[in-house]
């Protein structure tokens, strides 16, 4: 069975549909922060104050090859940045979380741990800046996707369920 990678602006959901997709269906979930910062044996954070952005790409770069050489029969969740990897569709099929930004800060804002969701993801204590990468990236992610996947106002079960289907259909 063919991977599926989940991509999309951070805070959209991505470790949560994976692991719906995976309690649900006949897959792994895999997060490349999580495989980079098992790695490192230390925080994304940790990294990037440390070593810089160049030198996380670089991991991600060496977390895909990985991926597309070892991994089968998984959903991976990515980074919000990972899906710039060259061998992106190596590794599986390419599906966007789609949601428009306020949407996401609410989502974050109004999760039971919202503290912390906020002090892991830096970027949203100061929303413009989120919300200019997140135009930033947003055509680049449309024009990476496989798939596009709207998770507005939807439960993780109810996208996981549409991506399972989809996937099916694609056999």
């Amino acid at each position: 069975m063919k991977n599926i990678i989940l991509i999309g602006f951070m805070g959209v959901g991505k470790g949560t549909v994976a692991r719906a997709l995976a309690k649900n269906y006949d897959y792994y979930a895999i997060d490349t922060d999580d495989l980079i910062e098992s790695l490192e044996n230390r925080k994304i954070k940790k990294i990037f104050e440390t070593d810089g952005e160049p030198y996380f790409r670089d991991l991600e770069r060496k977390t895909a090859a990985w991926l597309a050489e070892n991994v089968q029969n998984a959903v991976i969740s990515t980074g919000g940045g990972f899906f710039r990897q060259k061998q992106l569709h190596e590794i599986g099929t390419v599906v966007l979380l789609d949601s428009s930004f306020e949407a996401i800060l609410k989502r974050i804002k109004e999760h039971p741990n919202a503290k912390n969701k906020l002090a892991k993801r830096p970027l949203f204590s100061t929303p413009e800046k989120a919300k200019a990468i997140y135009e930033e990236r947003e055509k680049e992610y449309r024009e990476v996707a496989d798939l596009i996947i709207d998770v507005e106002n939807r439960t993780p079960e109810d996208v996981a369920k549409e991506i399972h289907q989809k996937m099916k259909d694609r056999r």
